[in-house]
């Protein structure tokens, strides 16, 4: 049976949306702005003033508890001895062959309270394996509609969020605890621009107003409301690999160049024997960037291929706005390093791309 727009999930600024003429996209499983102004003017003020986004259909879960850490710990790919209580933490939860279930965000707010947030169609899988795992005294919770995210991206993100009286430069990675109009938020230095910005972690159902507040504090800086579209191109531009696209249970960390994420001397983490295996023998494949050479813009699924012999496929790809060309990741051998050249089968004419190390454009997200 298809989906219907009256099945989709709704975020608690759908009204504020339809009233600022977005256009809607599915996106798992929840109706979420596309566009408002367009993808590239949107793109656009995110890399040149500010932007603000919606995202608070990603999954949000609590570990708590005695040992809490220690849990999540031996759960999950990245070590969490390397952070403390006020930090934040990317890393990987994966299945025993080493595939990537999810990928996420750890909130450590102390050794017994943990706070997740993983992408929106993985969120109750993530609940159910951890709940499924979790000793005596340790509670996983669901809190997928308990907290909205909105996140202001951007070089005067700043500027906005000091407007309201909000907790500003602190660490990248880190997050800090405020109150503003009565309501107790986190005012977190993360993001998915590879711009300096923040996301807010704000009661479900004080979401709209704080939402009206950051516009009203942006309106001098030129500040815009911002969709997944260009959510998109914005990671993309910094090679960020999107669950489903980049990292999938049929593609481990090793494959996706996160290794980085990985704790590879921790004694416990879900897929360890599998990816320790992988990285000794030696990835098959791996995520390489690539940039048009011309005109094509390669989108997911089109098939790269060398000297005519298919070698791999696009797992993400668009225009853009900032270099004004096509630009992708690609899943592709070893043997296809980077400065070779690669064709890409775009609507059945062969673009010539260059492989290529992302980013694609200098971030700036962890500038001081």
């Amino acid at each position: 049976m298809a989906v219907t727009a009256e099945d989709l999930a709704r975020t608690s600024l759908y009204e504020r949306q339809v009233a600022l003429g977005a256009k809607f996209a599915e996106f798992g499983g929840w109706s979420m702005p596309l566009q408002y102004s367009g993808v590239v003017d949107e793109h656009t003020a995110v890399r040149e003033r500010v932007g603000l986004f919606d995202v608070s259909h990603l999954g949000k879960a609590s570990v708590t508890g005695p040992g809490a850490r220690a849990f999540a710990d031996a759960c999950l790919t990245n070590a969490l001895e390397k952070i403390g209580p006020g930090q934040a933490q990317y890393t990987l939860c994966c299945d025993e062959s080493g595939g990537v279930v999810d990928d996420l965000i750890v909130y450590l707010h102390a050794d017994d309270d943990l706070l997740l947030v993983p992408n929106a169609a993985n969120n109750a899988e993530v609940v159910r394996r951890l709940t499924a795992a979790a000793p005596a005294g340790v509670q996983v919770r669901d809190r997928h509609r308990d907290l909205a995210v909105l996140a202001v991206q951007g070089p005067r993100s700043d500027e906005v969020l000091a407007a309201l009286s909000l907790p500003t430069g602190h660490p990248y990675m880190s997050f800090a605890e405020a109150v503003h109009d009565g309501v107790a938020l986190v005012v977190c230095r993360t993001g998915y621009t590879g711009e300096r910005g923040y996301e807010l972690l704000v009661p479900w159902d004080e979401a709209a107003t704080m939402w009206d507040a950051l516009l009203a504090a942006g309106e001098d800086h030129g500040i815009v409301p911002c969709g997944l579209g260009a959510r998109d191109t914005l990671r993309t531009e910094m090679g960020y690999p999107l669950h489903g696209q980049d990292l999938a249970l049929d593609i481990t960390p090793v494959q996706a160049r996160a290794g980085w994420a990985v704790g590879w001397s921790k004694p416990s983490f879900w897929g360890r024997d599998a990816l320790l295996a992988e990285k000794a023998a030696g990835p098959v494949r791996r995520l390489q960037g690539i940039r048009a050479r011309g005109r094509g813009i390669p989108r997911p699924g089109m098939t790269v291929t060398v000297d005519g012999e298919p070698v791999g496929r696009v797992t993400s790809g668009t225009f853009s706005p900032t270099l004004r060309q096509g630009i992708g990741l690609a899943l592709l051998p070893p043997s296809v390093a980077e400065g070779s050249e690669v064709q890409v089968d775009v609507r059945g004419r062969a673009e010539t791309f260059e492989v290529v190390r992302p980013p694609f454009v200098q971030p700036s997200a962890k500038e001081s």
